[in-house]
């Protein structure tokens, strides 16, 4: 082919996409653009890439079909940035800080002298200047101090708040609630739940901003969760944002003035920042809805916190609403939770379940206990209540505790390799459990 030709045939191709530039042009929707653009080149080039242009539309349009039904990989940022922003903007005026207050000891300085324990007669080479010497003591004098602080959230507009067990756990100090506003209000521990890391205070106060609660049983990995709290008992309203790291966490936590411990199971992970403080606030989600309860940290790590799921709170809510104090259900029985490795050791039977086995705090099944009437033995092995299989993720006191007072429950145990069906009506916790 001479250059004459290629001459022609380049200022032809040239030509034609001049023309399909100006159609795209012409057409004012950019989907319609688009389509243009997408046949133009789809026939153009379809010899050279030994596809017919029928196929290839065909393609294009099962795309376009697929793409039309699902949701946007991509949003913009200032989107998501919106949806955080609205968020914090529903639940910030009811979350609210708790500051800790007790009487301790007024330490003054005193007159002291090393030498007092010398006979007179060497005391007086040492001089007067002794006597101008100090040291911390107590007079025996006490002040209201604050010493420590952390966070809840108003779940009734007469002034019902949720927090942890832990935020409030000295019964000898006082506490006050310093809500959104700025507004402080002596504050009344109602209620402890004896099972889990939560309690409700009480304020004297109405027409309150109230959480919404949502569900945190739905809850997936990788979900946006925004906490806020009362950071260092000092930065009330503190945000950060992460995503739920991980479900059905069970972590052992240390309370940090007493150093008990306690074990806590399926609760949320989050690297959402949580700091001291920040204990019985709201872990939120991009609606602003409480999915859970801050409650402790991994000291050890960066960003790893736990939260309890709101839906194991609910119970206490809707029980302290509708009587005025936490009633908890009560089964009546010490136990061990079995794993696989814990059912290797112990020689057990199956790999899941509660062990029914006494301990130094007492037997394994208290007497006249819903348990011990049911027929529970020692050495059962409670497999599932109610249908709910029992295992770590499932601890039998938390599924206990999401019935009521004077339910019925169905148990089936394990005993001695064979499967049992018993009865059980759950009872009022006594106070000394």
């Amino acid at each position: 082919m001479d250059s004459g030709n290629n001459k022609r045939i380049l200022a032809a191709l040239v030509g034609v996409l001049v023309v399909g530039l100006l159609l795209g042009v012409a057409i004012s929707a950019p989907q319609a653009r688009a389509n243009v653009f997408t046949d133009f080149f789809s026939k153009l080039f379809s010899p050279f890439a030994g596809r017919s242009p029928s196929a290839s539309s065909s393609t294009n349009a099962t795309m376009g079909a697929g793409a039309s039904s699902t949701v946007p990989l991509y949003q913009p940022v200032i989107d998501y940035e919106q949806a955080v922003v609205g968020a914090v903007k529903k639940a910030s005026p009811a979350v609210v800080s708790i500051v800790i207050s007790k009487n301790v000891p007024i330490v003054e300085q005193c007159p002291y002298n090393p030498f007092s324990n010398l006979p007179p007669e060497f005391q007086q080479f040492f001089g007067n200047d002794s006597q101008r010497l100090t040291q911390p003591c107590d007079t025996g004098k006490t002040q209201l101090q604050e010493v420590g602080g952390g966070s809840g959230f108003i779940i009734s507009s007469d002034g019902l708040i949720l927090t942890n067990k832990h935020v409030v756990s000295d019964t000898s100090a006082s506490y006050t609630v310093i809500t959104n506003d700025g507004t402080k209000y002596n504050a009344t521990v109602l209620a402890r739940d004896p099972n889990q890391d939560l309690t409700v205070v009480k304020i004297k106060a109405t027409g309150l901003p109230t959480v919404t609660l949502g569900d945190s049983d739905s809850l997936e990995l990788g979900e946006t969760a925004i906490a806020i709290g009362n950071a260092l008992g000092e930065f009330s309203n503190t945000v950060s944002v992460g995503v739920i790291s991980g479900l059905a966490r069970t972590v052992t936590a240390s309370a940090p003035d007493t150093g008990a411990q306690e074990t806590i199971q399926g609760v949320i992970q989050t690297d959402a920042a949580i700091n001291p403080g920040n204990s019985g606030g709201p872990l939120l989600n991009l609606r602003g809805e409480v999915i859970g309860i801050n409650t402790a940290i991994a000291s050890n790590a960066e960003n790893i916190g736990f939260a309890i799921p709101v839906n194991r709170a609910k119970h206490d809510i809707s029980s302290v609403q509708a009587t005025g104090q936490l009633q908890t259900p009560y089964l009546g029985v010490r136990y061990l939770t079995i794993t696989p490795d814990v059912a290797t050791q112990q020689k057990l039977p199956v790999g899941y379940g509660a062990l029914v086995r006494g301990s130094e705090t007492g037997p394994a099944v208290e007497s006249n206990s819903p348990a011990a009437k049911a027929g529970i033995q020692a050495e059962d092995i409670i497999l599932s209540v109610n249908g709910q299989k029992i295992d770590s993720s499932h601890d039998l006191g938390t599924v206990i505790s999401q019935f009521n007072v004077g339910d019925t429950v169905t148990i089936v145990a394990n005993r001695g390799g064979q499967q049992v069906t018993l009865t059980a009506t759950l009872a009022q916790r006594p106070t000394s459990q």
